[in-house]
């Protein structure tokens, strides 16, 4: 069974862990850390005391961010991003939040597929926004940016 809570920074390490195992590129321990507090929200993933996905979220006034989500490779494709993407946008909705925004590399297709099932539409594209290991894209990627608006009424 899939339970989800916030974290603390107490999880850091388990949040790293995941980081590392998802992303190319992953934050750095010191971003991690200074993202679980202040402006910032997060909820994860457990399978009993096992952290297996989460997400960091920003609110900037109206407009809240998605930083970062993640599930632990071994249990990808099992609908645990999903139901983290719709733990956002419900969170987004329980705090009148306008607007949601959040940057997907151009390649990660599967993310692509799962922004746009939930509602996400693309907006614009952030040229050479992420850095890259293909040498076809020059030590860049692109990334394209998404978003939805919440409407309350």
């Amino acid at each position: 069974m899939i339970t989800f809570k916030a974290v603390t920074e107490a999880s850091i390490d388990a949040l790293m862990h995941i980081e590392n195992a998802c992303h190319s590129h992953p934050w750095a321990r010191s971003t991690m850390q200074s993202c679980l507090a202040g402006r910032y929200f997060n909820l994860a993933a457990f399978q009993a005391e096992q952290m297996i996905g989460f997400y960091i979220g920003e609110k900037a006034g109206p407009d809240f961010t998605l930083m970062d989500i993640c599930v632990a490779p071994q249990f990808q494709g099992q609908g645990i991003a999903k139901q983290l993407l719709a733990n956002f946008i419900a969170y987004g909705e329980q705090h009148n939040a306008e607007n949601l925004f959040l940057e997907v590399r151009e390649t990660n297709t599967r993310a692509i597929a799962l922004y746009e099932q939930a509602g996400f539409s693309e907006m614009s594209i952030r040229k050479n926004y992420y850095p890259s290991d293909d040498p076809t894209k020059n030590g860049h990627e692109d990334a394209i940016l998404m978003g939805m608006t919440l409407l309350f009424g």
